[in-house]
């Protein structure tokens, strides 16, 4: 059904919004797509609403095509599953909960894993029932606490989420590859350019763990790809090669030396080439260890103290420990939390009184890089002094290591020997994970195999955020006068402007609109009249971005013609009225 400016509820606005913190958010506001409702929460207007659903049909379509089947879970949802697997508590306050007249808790969903695992454990029980993928395409809710960036980070979205069920990990690999290559489809139609990373799996569990990211310089995520070969990974997922260990038997017995003033990296590295020069080379901040103090919050609201030992050269990178340690949240320990552990002295923190067995009790995890062997200058736990010759395994031992450090481009590649890394940012547009058994251990879901023995269903979960597509794309294809929407996926194929006020124009610009419409063509007909003049007209087709705009105005008279443009490129062709419609018909169908 054409859809006529006259009459189609949508407002168009010149001055940006005062909140919207990237082009997508301004735009897509501007353009009349979207209105905000309250902090990270947006009611689809008829544009934004016909974008949103050309992304879910594609979604579909594809899904449809590995035979995955729909189905549709309800938004409130009971605690106990929840509990079960123990998220009820993990989510902490990142969902929204609720009680009902009777006392009884709910959430609004966030995801639903849980009922997925029910309903299959309810309908099915024998592995001539496997492999099984099912999928729905829902409203999600996550009580964000900051959201941001318009539909980008927001606390209600439509995600897509299907999972796949099967009885062994062979059929839990050939799953996740049919749902990979899907995946692959449905980015390709998208119309915006992506690449595929390693990721962690994060609050959600299991092994093998991709996302999906729109290359885009405002996205929340970071990764790197290698220069020399194919790998790329979330920052967060990123694991250091872990050095070979290094001889020590020449190295001089540890020694405490006096270093007044200073408790900085770069004050320290100064006073060491000062006092105690190198013969092979000058003291670097990498020849330092520093050890880092943060407090975990656990879910159930129990705090850690933590020390994290790094390279001087490095800084511990907030979401890449987050990523670590999901989902427990993480902050740096203030001067209160510092004072209740009178054996760490602020600034010259050392080994000696970090660990699960020393006097702090603070447990001491160190970057992969501090391996045995190695050689450090670090806090000697005195104020104004440090120890010098400090060897890993020899002097000290850590409880283990962790993968906090800041990943920098230059960097040398994990997986081959060539290459460094380059970062980039992107938006997370997919996520898929072989979840394995945790959610079916945790709520019983068993089967029998084929020796009529009960085994537990192995699970794989595969994610897309159409409603965040939206922004994805326009992110990736807008330009300085608006919306650029690839033809896949825009509100309509082509934009008729009827620009004069004379009655043959308005005629003639409605046959074609009529004409395509009949054709099966998707239309937006501009046939305001009165005092919207065609400058005005031109602008909000610029801004609104469909990929095709036809303009009926004085060279109808003069020489017969309309004129076509095409949004992205902004190339312009003059057609014959009367085989315009013919011409676009070909064009929208190719």
């Amino acid at each position: 059904m054409m859809m006529r400016m006259s009459s189609l509820f949508v407002r168009t606005l010149r001055e940006d919004p005062a909140d919207a913190e990237v082009p997508s958010h301004r735009l897509l506001v501007r353009a009349g797509y979207i209105r905000r409702a309250a902090p990270g929460i947006y009611t689809w207007l008829p544009l934004g609403l016909r974008v949103l659903r050309r992304i879910e049909a594609i979604i579909r379509e594809e899904m449809d095509g590995i035979g995955a089947q729909e189905l549709s879970f309800p938004a409130l949802l009971p605690k106990e599953p929840y509990e079960a697997t123990g998220r009820w508590v993990d989510y902490g306050d990142g969902i929204f909960r609720l009680q009902d007249r009777k006392g009884n808790d709910y959430l609004l969903g966030p995801t639903h894993e849980e009922m997925f695992t029910l309903v299959v454990k309810d309908l099915y029980n024998s592995y001539k029932d496997l492999p099984l993928s099912i999928y729905q395409i829902q409203t999600k809710y996550r009580d964000e606490a900051r959201p941001r960036a318009g539909l980008l980070r927001g606390r209600e979205f439509v995600m897509k989420d299907s999972y796949s069920f099967d009885v062994d990990d062979a059929g839990l690999d050939a799953s996740y590859q049919k749902h990979r290559d899907a995946y692959i489809r449905i980015f390709d139609r998208l119309g915006f350019e992506y690449v595929i990373v390693k990721a962690t799996a994060g609050a959600m569990g299991g092994s093998k763990s991709e996302e999906f990211l729109a290359r885009a310089d405002v996205g929340e995520d970071t990764y790197v790809r290698c220069t020399h070969c194919d790998y790329a990974a979330n920052v967060e997922a990123v694991q250091v090669r872990t050095p070979v260990p290094v001889p020590y038997e020449d190295v001089p017995a540890a020694h405490a030396e006096q270093t007044p003033d200073t408790p900085t990296i770069d004050s320290l590295v100064d006073h060491l080439n000062a006092a105690f020069p190198r013969e092979d080379r000058p003291w670097a901040a990498g020849d330092t260890l520093k050890n880092v103090l943060v407090v975990l919050k656990h879910p159930d609201g129990t705090r850690e103290p933590l020390a994290i030992g790094l390279p001087g050269d490095r800084e511990v990178d907030q979401k890449r420990l987050e990523g670590q340690l999901e989902p427990i949240e993480v902050e740096a320990m203030d001067e209160a939390e510092l004072k209740k552990h009178p054996a760490l002295v602020k600034g010259y923190i050392g080994p000696g009184a970090l660990g699960e067995k020393s006097a702090s009790e603070i447990r001491y995890l160190v970057d992969p890089r501090v391996v045995e062997g190695t050689r450090w200058v670090t806090g000697a736990d005195v104020a104004g002094s440090h120890v010098l010759d400090l060897v890993a395994g020899r002097d000290f031992t850590p409880d283990g290591t962790i993968e906090a450090a800041d990943v920098r481009d230059g960097d040398a590649c994990p997986s081959c020997d060539e290459g460094s890394l380059e970062s980039a940012r992107g938006i997370e547009m997919g996520h898929i994970f072989q979840l394995g058994r945790k959610y079916a251990d945790a709520l019983d879901l068993r089967v029998l195999d084929e020796n009529g023995k009960l085994v537990t269903v192995t699970m794989g979960s595969y994610g897309i955020g159409p409603s965040r597509a939206v922004a994805a794309i326009a992110e990736g294809t807008l330009d300085e006068s608006g919306l650029c929407w690839p033809r896949n996926v825009a509100p309509a194929d082509v934009h008729v402007i009827a620009a004069g006020k004379a009655p043959e124009i308005f005629a003639a610009a409605e046959k074609i609109a009529s004409d395509l419409d009949a054709a099966g063509v998707q239309v937006l007909y501009d046939d305001r009249a009165g005092k919207v003049s065609p400058g005005v007209k031109f602008k909000d087709a610029e801004l609104i971005g469909v990929p095709t705009i036809v303009v009926v105005g004085r060279d109808l008279a003069e020489t017969g013609t309309v004129e076509l443009k095409d949004r992205r490129s902004g190339e312009k062709e003059n057609v014959a009225a009367d085989t315009v419609v013919a011409h676009l018909v070909s064009l929208v169908r190719s």
